[in-house]
């Protein structure tokens, strides 16, 4: 190969050579385009429609005031609850303790009915009549009175309750067991399982 063969391929391949790093600058460049394009369009989005910057930080914030109305309702829904609960059992307590104070009156009438047919004592004809229509009415009372679930309290030979019996004395027994009941000045009476009067009881107590 004569030397101007070889001068001219040299020529040939230089542009080539020399026009590569010209090609990889303009590679380098692409993505500063890419950025300002991306910049111009950003601006030209609204800015109540642009991403917020502190993205993360809102919606973390979000979470919370989420998290913070749920626990809000979750009381709020138990207290309703409770609030109805208790309104429930105040309307009952009115329903079942409606007669008490009526109950309570009539006790009295009872205590006097129940004296009466104990001293018709007597065995002549008018008192037998007597006793018996009067112990007939005292069965009506009491049924009467069951009906509204009104109950006498068995209080002789129980032992002593202070939730049902009001104890007038003390007296000394070797029969009875000590704290228990052995006499009964008035019966006591309940109304639907609440105290509605004690029983004023007599207490045995051990001798000495």
């Amino acid at each position: 190969m004569s030397e101007d063969q070889s001068l001219q391929e040299d020529q040939v391949l230089d542009p080539v050579i020399e026009a590569e790093p010209e090609l990889l600058l303009a590679d380098e460049n692409v993505p500063e385009a890419d950025d300002e394009e991306e910049l111009q369009w950003l601006d030209a989005v609204p800015e109540d429609q642009r991403p917020p910057e502190n993205l993360s930080a809102q919606l973390a914030g979000a979470f919370l005031k989420a998290e913070e109305y749920r626990d809000q309702s979750l009381r709020t829904l138990a207290e309703m609850e409770n609030l109805r609960r208790r309104t429930e059992k105040e309307i009952g307590d009115v329903r079942k303790y409606a007669v008490e104070k009526f109950a309570r009156e009539l006790l009295v009438v009872l205590d006097s009915l129940e004296l009466g047919i104990q001293a018709a004592a007597g065995d002549s004809p008018d008192v037998s009549k007597l006793r018996e229509g009067s112990e007939l009415t005292l069965r009506q009372f009491l049924a009467v009175l069951e009906k509204f679930n009104v109950q006498p309290i068995e209080a002789l030979g129980a032992k002593f309750d202070p939730a049902l019996h009001q104890a007038m004395t003390m007296v000394e027994s070797d029969e009875a067991e000590p704290n228990s009941v052995v006499k009964v000045f008035q019966k006591g009476y309940t109304i639907n399982d609440r105290l509605l009067r004690p029983a004023m009881v007599v207490i045995a107590k051990q001798k000495p």
